[in-house]
């Protein structure tokens, strides 16, 4: 049986950006990803970040009350894939121009994907 919501509960960006400045340091991913929580509205939780080691990569995400941000980076080829899902009242489309701020990709791809 399929049950379809009368509305669609949230917004799910993919994102990825391409020739990017890829932070090694966790601190700095982390205020990326409250300063772009920041700006949905939305309220942080939590942040876990795990961090490959030297020249490795950075993954995390951080844990929303109304759902997620996570990222993935590649500091080797200067990719960051993020992921943000987000319902209620806020718009994950606002996080989009403060995480190009702070990584100032040469490339940049949306895909938005309404959930429910």
């Amino acid at each position: 049986m399929t049950v379809s919501a009368p509305y669609a509960p949230g917004l799910h960006l993919l994102i990825d950006f391409w020739d990017c400045r890829v932070p090694e340091d966790p601190a700095e991913i982390e205020a990326a990803l409250r300063e772009a929580a920041t700006a949905c509205a939305a309220t942080v939780l939590t942040v876990n970040l795990h961090h490959f080691g030297e020249g490795g990569g950075i993954t995390g995400v951080a844990l929303l009350a109304e759902s997620h941000i996570s990222i993935h980076t590649w500091p080797e080829t200067g990719y960051i894939a993020l992921d943000i899902f987000m319902c209620g009242r806020c718009d994950p489309q606002l996080a989009v121009p403060v995480l190009e701020r702070r990584f100032l990709p040469g490339r940049v791809k949306v895909g938005a994907h309404r959930r429910g």
